[in-house]
């Protein structure tokens, strides 16, 4: 299977470095001309949990895109939510007629890639790897987690294309194919929710968010209100952390909170001293993904009637900083803990 990854940072560098160093055809596509040159004349480092390795891979500048003559059977969508668009575009004039676009990307994108794509040729994948791209030509896995992939039709269906990626990505990390590609995504989404926007706002890294009291707080609150909305919106939402649901719906009410509180806590162990990377792009000045994470739950809350006033403000107060003026502080986090119930 040939595979293209558009999007060659954190995420996409470590599955295109792993699948790379496993044998597979892989293309990495990226727009930063300076990680590009370096992956082309020295290889892209890897480091971090996944070991460290110098793996000489096939990247490309996008305008050298044009160049590739077979098209791929995959592409793997792998950009930040907000450059969602123009990739599934670029992507897809280089697929097979038979290929697929994954969207291999956090938020809740999958319609958008459809809406290009078509619903046939769009599969989702659900990251639970950590990773960040320490310099240009080099990505560094930061977790050790069980499960890194979850992959399946945005249908709900079975299928043979969705359990071949699956197999393909355990080159990385352990996958499987899923046919509640939407619960995953929701259970993923809400840990994004809590852990990227307090970790940019404080500058925390993933673990300390699940292990201090103000933030581990804060982040009951806004997962509470991220399931109450996928149940109202008609998901059966995955386990979050490992942990049911509605524990964290209780929790929020003021039930079973301490030992909710313990065992996020002890879930923290397997990260190994990563970034969420929100709090990446907070420390390079870049725009942050806020609008497809706590802003998309308040957006669908609306809609389906659900109010998420803590998810409001922590949108409210990451984009109160504008692009590139936030410092992380942990007392950012003083206005969200005021929203809080008593």
């Amino acid at each position: 299977m040939r595979i293209g990854i558009i999007g060659v940072g954190a995420i996409g560098g470590v599955v295109g470095g792993m699948l790379s160093k496993a044998g597979r055809d892989v293309t990495l596509v990226d727009q930063w001309p300076e990680h590009v040159e370096i992956m082309k004349t020295k290889g892209l480092r890897l480091s971090g949990t996944c070991g460290d390795h110098q793996v000489k891979v096939n990247a490309l500048h996008i305008h050298e895109l044009q160049t590739v003559e077979q098209p791929f059977d995959a592409v793997f969508v792998a950009v930040k939510s907000y450059d969602t668009e123009w990739a599934t575009s670029l992507g897809l004039r280089y697929l097979t007629p038979e290929g697929c676009v994954v969207d291999f990307q956090n938020g809740m994108n999958d319609e958008r890639v459809a809406a290009i794509a078509g619903r046939d040729r769009t599969l989702g994948c659900v990251i639970t790897i950590g990773a960040g791209l320490v310099e240009a030509g080099h990505a560094m896995r930061t977790d050790r987690g069980s499960i890194g992939f979850k992959i399946g039709e945005i249908t709900g269906t079975d299928s043979d294309r969705a359990r071949k990626l699956a197999e393909i990505l355990n080159d990385v990390a352990p996958a499987k194919a899923t046919t509640n590609l939407m619960g995953e995504r929701w259970s993923k989404l809400a840990v994004n929710c809590m852990a990227n926007p307090l970790a940019g706002l404080s500058g925390l890294g993933s673990a300390e968010v699940r292990t201090l009291p103000e933030p581990s707080r804060i982040a009951v609150h806004i997962v509470a209100e991220a399931v109450k909305v996928a149940r109202k919106s008609g998901y059966d939402v995955e386990p979050i952390y490992g942990l049911d649901p509605q524990r964290f719906v209780d929790a929020a009410e003021g039930k079973g909170t301490d030992a909710l509180l313990a065992e996020m806590a002890a879930s923290a162990k397997f990260l190994a001293g990563g970034r969420p990377s929100l709090l990446q792009d907070v420390l390079k000045g870049r725009r942050t993904e806020i609008e497809y994470l706590n802003g998309w739950v308040a957006d669908q809350g609306r809609k389906v009637g659900v109010p998420t006033p803590v998810n409001d403000a922590v949108v409210k107060l990451v984009k109160s900083f504008g692009v590139g003026k936030l410092k992380p502080d942990p007392k950012n986090l003083a206005p969200l803990t005021a929203v809080l119930p008593r």
